[in-house]
């Protein structure tokens, strides 16, 4: 079930996968005395346009490595990423990345915060106001524009995030925990608004999460990593329905998903727990 690998070039006709990861390994040293540490070895999958993906694997297993490698915040030891047929070696403009840290600046309103990114690229102030009102339009946050994050709920505060994420239009979202710190309740009201996010925008999705039922729910596919080092243990296609949302918990087919991932991921878990 894992996809092949290499950096196609899509075109109208023969429209290849949008985000490549080719055999990508990476090494740490270890600060404490100095060891190499192998965190991730031949990670490789392709990430279709608009397709909706999830990475789960035991603590420690390079999840947010990979995540971190795909967003040019660390550069792999080997192997490539392509971002429609293009390496990618550096932060990119078309990658956007919402972390489980509440990341939203205190000192800026809602607006200002939404609209940071836009004034770092330079683009001017009535097209990036205009710009902020209608993702915070679209995000049900308009009428908070003039509050301070102090002001705002976790959930609230974690939608102002990825508001300022979305307004860049990134080709990418790259989610790495971005529903921890939630409360039960808070954190399955926004998996159906990242759920309605992925559906409105088309925008193509990478989530990381522990969480075995926010993977099963959103994703077309889940990854379940092997144990350090991280390697892709085998593919999970959910075979939801585009529409899903946290309405489905309790059916037979979210059962059958979230069953089948979790027999795979207790493999992993027992070994990374037996290395301790």
């Amino acid at each position: 079930m894992k996809s092949g690998v290499g950096p196609q070039q899509g075109s109208r006709d023969n429209p290849g996968p949008l985000l490549v990861i080719d055999a990508v390994t990476k090494w740490y040293i270890s600060e404490a005395d100095g060891d190499q540490v192998l965190a991730v070895e031949d990670f490789s999958l392709n990430i279709a346009r608009g397709e909706f993906v999830s990475l789960v694997g035991p603590s420690g297993c390079g999840k947010s490595t990979v995540l971190e490698i795909i967003a040019g915040l660390r550069k792999p030891t080997r192997g490539a990423v392509y971002l429609d047929g293009r390496p990618l070696k550096e932060p990119h403009p078309a990658v956007g990345v919402v972390f489980q840290e509440d990341s939203v600046f205190p000192w800026r309103t809602v607006l200002d915060n939404v609209a940071f990114g836009l004034e770092m690229r330079g683009v001017p102030a009535p097209e990036r106001r205009e710009r902020a009102l209608r993702i915070l339009e679209f995000m049900g946050l308009a009428e908070f524009a003039r509050r301070y994050p102090y002001q705002l709920s976790g959930g609230m505060r974690q939608r102002v995030a990825i508001a300022r994420t979305l307004v860049l239009e990134p080709q990418v979202l790259l989610l790495d925990e971005p529903l921890g710190a939630l409360d039960a309740q808070t954190r399955l009201v926004m998996v159906d608004e990242v759920l309605r996010i992925w559906r409105e925008t088309g925008t193509t999705v990478l989530l990381v999460t522990h969480s075995l039922e926010e993977a099963a729910l959103c994703s077309d596919r889940v990854v379940v990593m092997t144990a350090r080092p991280g390697r892709i243990k085998d593919v999970v296609e959910t075979g939801l329905p585009r529409d899903r949302s946290s309405r489905m918990l309790g059916t037979e087919q979210f059962g059958r998903i979230s069953q089948a991932v979790w027999e795979l991921l207790r493999e992993e878990s027992l070994r990374a727990l037996e290395r301790r």
